[in-house]
């Protein structure tokens, strides 16, 4: 049996052992989002960005086990219809590719970059070809997850520093970290410890002015911003987060806990879209106003309407 199906049965029993936390009845629930298309043939999908200049999706593929250096994932560029324009837009194992098991990604410029276990590699964003890659195992890099692009140009990039051990059962061999790659590439802790939770998650809150940082490890909700020793705790849900992105100006998170995407306000959980197991890294289409949530066991991607 594969390392990955050990890797999500563990996931699915450890956040089924965790509560939900009951939203604020005073917060109004939103609208029903509803779903408008569904992306086949993937192979353990993580992370969906969306990006605004050529508007098309681009989707990670895990592809086996999330910390197995076996060249085989791929990045696959879905058009806003739900059509598949090349599952294999950037595939390991191509002249020159390298690309194990790709996670969260982030657009800036003409470059693509991708969290890859222990690396994080530049692609360009239109042609797919290997621009380079920056190392992270000399500073201890277990499980980069995510990333962003910060307000002063640098990458601030997650490591959710856990592992498997021969049953798959989740372990935390590292330290839980936000590392910036700034200047000339060069690599710094930026927080470390476990204030952060197992950090997971990460954008860029241009309203607040502050990292929002989802946690797999616990139920808050974090803000951070650069130069602060520990995050602060800005709302509490069910914990098990993954993906974070910034909806008009509210936080929306995925929950693999309680199978959610839900909006954060004044400190509560608010779901908007239920019945999504696996929710992985979401991803948001500014241009119709789509929640894109990449189901990592069920190996397809679907698309939510919001209101």
């Amino acid at each position: 049996m594969r390392a990955v199906f050990a890797f999500t049965s563990t996931l699915i029993i450890w956040t089924a052992c965790k509560g939900a936390e009951k939203p604020n009845p005073e917060v109004p629930p939103p609208p029903t989002a509803s779903k408008v298309g569904t992306v086949d043939s993937l192979q353990t999908p993580e992370s969906v960005k969306w990006d605004s200049v050529q508007d098309v999706y681009f989707v990670t593929n895990i592809n086996g086990s999330p910390l197995a250096k076996d060249n085989n994932g791929f990045i696959s560029r879905v058009r806003p219809d739900g059509s598949i324009e090349s599952l294999k837009f950037i595939e390991g194992g191509k002249p020159g590719v390298m690309l194990n098991a790709p996670k969260g990604m982030a657009i800036s410029g003409d470059t693509l970059w991708v969290t890859d276990i222990d690396a994080v590699r530049a692609f360009n964003v239109k042609t797919g070809a290997p621009v380079m890659s920056v190392d992270l195992r000399r500073q201890g890099a277990i499980f980069l997850n995510d990333l962003a692009v910060g307000p002063d140009g640098a990458l601030y990039v997650t490591d959710t520093a856990i592992g498997f051990d021969e049953q798959g059962n989740i372990t935390h061999p590292g330290v839980d970290r936000i590392f910036r790659i700034g200047e000339r590439h060069r690599v710094s802790v930026a927080a470390e410890g476990d204030t952060l939770q197992r950090p997971n998650g990460i954008t860029w809150d241009e309203v607040g002015k502050r990292f929002i940082v989802a946690p797999f490890g616990g139920p808050p909700v974090y803000a951070w911003k650069q130069g602060n020793v520990a995050p602060t705790a800005i709302a509490r849900g069910p914990g098990g987060f993954d993906g974070v992105e910034m909806v008009q100006g509210r936080v929306f998170i995925s929950s693999w806990t309680d199978s959610t995407v839900s909006a954060y306000e004044s400190g509560s959980q608010v779901k908007v879209i239920s019945g999504v197991a696996s929710p992985a890294d979401i991803g948001y289409d500014a241009k119709r106003n789509r929640i894109l949530i990449p189901l990592f066991t069920a190996n397809r991607m679907e698309i939510w309407q919001l209101p």
